[in-house]
């Protein structure tokens, strides 16, 4: 599968590092040319293109910049995104100089929400935002597997995240549509959670009793 990275950081670095071994074929973009750091510091890939390249190169798009580049991002992009499966690894939060961070997008409204208002004819799933990226480094493919959970309203944007979320060694767990992104999302209640699969139902469950 070809698979474009919007944002070289790195949780795309390392990802990028992971479906490679697992036989994807990755180009990343939004960086600087040069080496990113995967796993245990070993370089992974080199990102040389832009970020409308990489949606274009992508048959699956992994869009994981800082929200505040998001807006921009989606508008560079949005042409190539249309009709992909783009898996949103964001949380819509900015920093505050000395305050901290603050939520960026309004109550009512999931970060995977507000990007699909910016670019409706993409297949948004909300993947890769729960956990930092050296919990995945630490997890990754170890019994019990850790769950990722995943939001769409897009039957092929669930598959493709499904597959690629077992490619590197998690397991998928479905946690709804679109609007059950805010419960991954910072301040949600499976923001910063390590569940084991076998733990991830009752989880979810106690996830939406407390927000519903």
């Amino acid at each position: 599968m070809r698979i474009g990275i919007i944002g070289a950081g790195e949780l795309g670095g390392s990802l990028a590092e992971w479906w490679t071994q697992a036989g994807h074929d990755v180009v990343v973009g939004s960086a600087p040319a040069g080496h990113l750091a995967g796993a245990e510091g070993r370089p992974a890939i080199t990102a040389t293109v832009t970020a409308a390249d990489a949606a274009t190169f992508g048959e699956v798009v992994l869009f994981a910049p800082d929200w505040a580049a998001a807006h921009t991002l989606v508008d560079v992009t949005a042409g190539a995104l249309a009709g992909k499966p783009v898996l949103d690894a964001t949380n819509p939060v900015v920093w505050r100089d000395g305050a901290g961070y603050r939520r960026a997008v309004p109550d009512d409204l999931s970060g995977l929400e507000t990007l699909a208002g910016w670019a409706p004819d993409a297949h948004w799933v909300k993947a890769f935002n729960t956990v930092a990226p050296s919990v995945l480094r630490r997890r990754r493919g170890r019994d019990p597997l850790l769950a990722e959970f995943i939001c769409t309203d897009h039957r092929d944007a669930r598959a493709a995240a499904t597959r690629l979320i077992q490619d590197v060694g998690f397991a998928p767990f479905f946690a709804g549509g679109g609007s059950n992104a805010c419960l991954t999302e910072t301040g949600g209640p499976l923001q910063l959670r390590e569940v084991d699969v076998a733990d991830a139902t009752a989880t979810f469950a106690q996830a939406v009793g407390a927000n519903w």
